[in-house]
């Protein structure tokens, strides 16, 4: 919910302030897909619905229409998915000028009932579940980018080789060197927050270049909201400025990756902390200890949603602050989930598995589903990890590849009961799409290690 209301955008048109307004859907890659609409026809009828073809929910990163999906193809003509604002997204867009925003829900054309494989419907039925079980979640995400002073046109036009980041050395915490990008991160924080996202810090990572920006922790859906409108912004910001960013995971062999950490919390209807029990361990309640215990027995499974693509899985090296287990360690930032805020009214779990190109409604549907579980089944915590958690020995690992997170994706059993089969089957086509899109391309790393000796 924003404070931007639909009276006070038909004021800003009747008054000349707004002219444009942006109706968007977000995909399965977690971009802004939509329209621009001339502000006066969207506020005359637009806002009710509009429509969009339903290959926006099918397609891969390059706008493919990839062949095998049943919910759309060319057999079934491409036909038109509805899109409905949910107004209360709406928002003005500070660093568009005279542009407001709001983000809509994926209808079936026929039924009007939601697409269940629309990345927003999966999270509002997670969040549904909570509901009906007398909780809700709240989250926040920690999102990395590398910044650098070409423009995207140029990055592209050079192969994306040679590029000059931000800054020349590690700016983790560090004033002058993030002094270097303010004029950037700047206009990046006074947007969001005029846009009505309240941020909190923006800061410099651990590599050269690398940024990271923080927004204040809010329900579930809202923050994923906010996070796919954060990474449009970061873009359009940047490329205003004559500058580029990329949220790949692992852009440089040589660079830390860039992660979203997630941090949940869940919380009674009428506002009390359900994660806190002043006399538990750490202050970890019942209900805390089996939601971390659904996210561990589930971990595997639900690694695509929070990996989603080849690159994803480079990120995963030990000694980079890039987890490599799926374990939980009190305030260990080695291990793959870190509790945090431990015996105070803030206590939650950090889910450091997941890289800067995830898709935020996937990745909390599907910690949702596997915590959930945790909590129906009374899920047994085992015993928290102490120590370097890249030299444990004999604990679960995070998959190493797609091809593995994959092949966990396609049997589970819990995600299918949470998602429904058809939408485990969606997934899975996808992901094996970008497998079978990659097996196939050469790489400048194998010719250039084989082209002579081979």
């Amino acid at each position: 919910m924003t404070s931007y209301t639909f009276d006070a955008l038909k004021m800003d048109v009747a008054e000349g302030r707004i002219d444009t307004v942006l109706a968007c859907l977000v995909d399965m890659q977690g971009r802004l897909m939509g329209k621009r609409f001339q502000a006066e026809f969207f506020v005359e009828s637009a806002f009710e619905e509009t429509h969009s073809c339903n290959y926006v929910l099918a397609t891969d990163m390059e706008m493919e229409t990839v062949p095998g999906y049943k919910s759309s193809s060319w057999e079934k003509g491409y036909g038109d998915y509805t899109l409905k604002p949910d107004l209360s997204t709406l928002r003005k867009v500070p660093w568009l000028e005279g542009t407001a925003l709001v983000l809509c829900d994926v209808l079936d054309h026929h039924t009007h009932e939601e697409v269940p494989h629309s990345p927003r419907a999966l999270l509002k039925k997670q969040v549904a579940r909570l509901e009906a079980m007398g909780l809700k979640a709240y989250m926040a995400t920690e999102l990395e980018f590398f910044l650098f002073d070409q423009t995207f046109d140029a990055a592209r036009a050079s192969g994306y080789r040679d590029l000059n980041l931000a800054s020349g050395y590690n700016e983790d915490y560090h004033i002058f060197q993030t002094t270097k990008e303010e004029d950037v991160m700047r206009a990046l924080r006074r947007g969001l927050q005029g846009a009505g996202i309240p941020v909190e810090n923006s800061k410099g990572e651990a590599s050269p270049g690398q940024a990271e920006i923080n927004v204040r922790y809010a329900e579930a859906l809202t923050m994923a909201d906010r996070h796919a409108i954060i990474k449009n912004a970061t873009k359009e910001i940047a490329w205003s400025k004559g500058k580029a960013v990329t949220f790949l995971a692992k852009w440089n062999y040589n660079a830390a990756g860039s992660s979203s950490h997630i941090h949940q919390s869940l919380w009674s209807l009428d506002g009390k902390p359900a994660f806190l029990d002043k006399d538990g361990e750490h202050g970890m309640s019942d209900v805390m200890r089996h939601y971390v215990a659904g996210l561990l027995a589930h971990a595997s499974d639900i690694t695509y949603f929070l990996a989603p693509y080849i690159n994803s899985y480079k990120r995963f090296m030990a000694g980079t602050f890039a987890p490599t287990k799926a374990i939980w360690s009190l305030d260990n930032r080695t291990a793959g989930y870190r509790l945090c805020g431990a015996e105070t009214k803030g206590i939650r779990i950090e889910c450091r598995v997941g890289g800067s190109d995830l898709n935020p409604y996937l990745a909390m549907a599907a910690l949702l589903a596997a915590g959930i579980d945790g909590i129906e089944n009374k899920l047994e915590l085992e015993p928290a990890f102490v120590g370097d958690a890249y030299g444990g020995k004999d604990v679960r690992e995070i998959p190493k590849t797609l091809r593995d997170a994959t092949a966990f994706l396609d049997g589970s059993k819990m995600l299918r009961e949470a998602f429904g089969d058809d939408v485990v089957d969606h997934y899975v086509h996808a992901a094996r799409w970008e497998q079978e899109e990659y097996d196939r391309r050469v790489t400048d790393w194998e010719v250039a290690r084989g082209f002579e000796r081979a």
